[in-house]
């Protein structure tokens, strides 16, 4: 119940998430950078709130990252049922949008495990991913969590919720 359920549930039921950096890289270096990727924060009985990600270096948003590791990653309400039950646009303000700012880590190897588990039941396609992209697990250590959930009305919540 309440902003940190509705964060919960944004974090456990989203698929993917729009991750903001700052480009690392040519004509854009320095300026903000934005990119959907695929998450997953445990697999579905046992969800943990943190973010998983299975990336590549090829990928300019891992290249940013890989040189400033902190980012926002944005979750909007799209599974959630108000949205579907009343037929509103997953844009749209009376839908829940969560954003998580913090750093983006590499899974250390005794996460790695986990991060498998929770990438590979949620999206079992990125077993099948060419190997040559080098991928490789990532997560995101929470420092800032906001919660928008009507117009304009944004809310911030302890981590420790």
């Amino acid at each position: 119940p309440g902003r940190a359920g509705t964060a919960r549930f944004l974090a456990q039921h989203n698929a993917w998430g729009f991750v903001a950096t700052r480009a690392a890289r040519g004509k854009i270096q320095g300026m903000p950078y934005g990119n959907c990727l695929l998450l997953s924060d445990g697999p579905v009985n046992n969800s943990t709130g943190i973010p998983f990600f299975y990336v590549t270096p090829k990928d300019n948003t891992v290249t940013d990252l890989l040189k400033n590791p902190m980012a926002s990653l944005t979750l909007p309400e799209v599974d959630g049922n108000f949205c579907r039950k009343n037929v509103i646009d997953p844009e749209d303000p009376r839908c829940a949008r969560l954003t998580l700012t913090g750093q983006m880590v590499t899974v250390p190897p005794e996460e790695v495990e986990f991060a498998k588990q929770a990438m590979f039941s949620r999206h079992p396609v990125v077993r099948k991913w060419p190997r040559s992209y080098e991928w490789f697990f990532m997560k995101m250590n929470i420092e800032h969590i906001w919660l928008q959930s009507w117009y304009g009305e944004v809310s911030p919540i302890a981590v420790e919720e």
